[in-house]
């Protein structure tokens, strides 16, 4: 293991926002992890920790002071399976897509849904990503995060990860207090298709699929998301920035009422979600402008989804968090509605 000195993170965040660790690491084994917090515990001043996976779900505003530990934790191996599952176990520091394309590839079902999504295997369940109808708690078994304080491996299963939307334990009640080193799937021998949610079944049509298998839900997906999501080594972000906020239903008509075409879904405890992007376009930085397409120097926001805040070369991390506090100003003083971000601010 080998500590570096003031080192740059650029690469090490989908944003590429130039700031600099004071230490950084990287780790692919428990022993490791434990060499290099001991390290921290012994030779920094103040013990701030970082851990990085993908880093695509971060903004950094200034330099760390402290050590960043970039998980390299691998391996994907199947350590169960019965009549009707397959378990398949990853390492945290594995790429989630190329997980995905691993399950596809064995005709493992659960997860072609969420195919295309960046990030690492670790923030899968910390974030419990979702999209088209899909959500990791729907396919997660257990995990193993490795407890700071107690310096030993904890295993979670599903009840105890408590997973929210785009929520779980790990983002709240135990925050900072574990790594997560695995994560363990339980995937479906036999499929069943989710085609309902957004453009998917548009899409399978368009590419003429008569038969439905996984791959073609998975290749369906990445097209819808590659026609409107800019690609992270192309254009720097972290994919969408806010939450859809969830207000009730009572709320949700009497927003009807003054703006009929107000994007919303319903829930099963009677609230409804909002469209955060179309809340957003509907406002901009002056009258007659939406924030859809909008840029300020080098930061902006996409002009096909205004979920997705950017950075079109060098814009600053503080520079991408302003624009995102006049968006959230501009929703709450356009529709009572508070949008709460998605990415962590660091």
């Amino acid at each position: 293991m080998q500590i570096q000195e003031n080192r740059s993170l650029k690469k090490y965040n989908t944003f590429g926002i130039d700031v600099c660790a004071n230490y950084f690491t990287e780790f692919n084994s428990e022993s490791q992890l434990e060499e290099a917090l001991e390290f921290n515990r012994q030779q920094t001043t103040n013990n701030k920790l970082l851990t990085l996976g993908g880093g695509s779900n971060i903004l950094f505003t200034k330099n760390f002071d402290g050590l960043v530990l970039k998980n390299e934790i691998k391996g994907i191996e199947i350590v169960n399976e019965d009549e009707e599952f397959i378990y398949v176990k990853a390492g945290a520091g594995e790429n989630w897509h190329r997980f995905v394309l691993y399950c596809i590839e064995n005709n493992f079902c659960g997860v072609e849904n969420l195919s295309l999504i960046p990030g690492n295997i670790g923030a899968s369940p910390m974030q419990n990503i979702g999209a088209y109808g899909v959500e990791i708690k729907d396919v997660f078994y257990c995990l193993e995060a490795y407890h700071l304080q107690e310096k030993k491996l904890v295993t979670f299963n599903l009840s105890d990860c408590a997973f929210g939307y785009r929520e779980s334990v790990f983002k709240n009640k135990y925050l900072n207090q574990f790594i997560i080193t695995t994560v363990t799937y339980k995937l479906n021998k036999q499929p069943t298709f989710n085609t309902s949610y957004g453009a998917i079944e548009q899409e399978l049509e368009k590419m003429g699929i008569t038969q439905l298998n996984v791959k073609a839900i998975s290749n369906a997906v990445i097209n819808i998301r590659s026609s409107k999501l800019p690609n992270p080594k192309e254009i720097g972000n972290a994919g969408s920035f806010f939450k859809n906020p969830e207000i009730s239903s009572h709320r949700f008509k009497e927003l009807k009422q003054v703006f009929p075409t107000i994007v919303g879904y319903q829930l099963p405890n009677n609230n409804v979600k909002l469209a955060a992007g179309w809340l957003i376009e509907q406002c901009g930085p002056k009258n007659g402008t939406s924030w859809k397409g909008f840029r300020n120097g080098d930061a902006g926001c996409h002009g096909k989804q205004a979920l997705v805040l950017v950075n079109y070369g060098s814009a600053k991390g503080n520079e991408i968090y302003s624009l995102s506090t006049q968006i959230v100003d501009s929703v709450k003083e356009k529709f009572g509605v508070e949008l709460e971000r998605e990415v962590n601010i660091i």
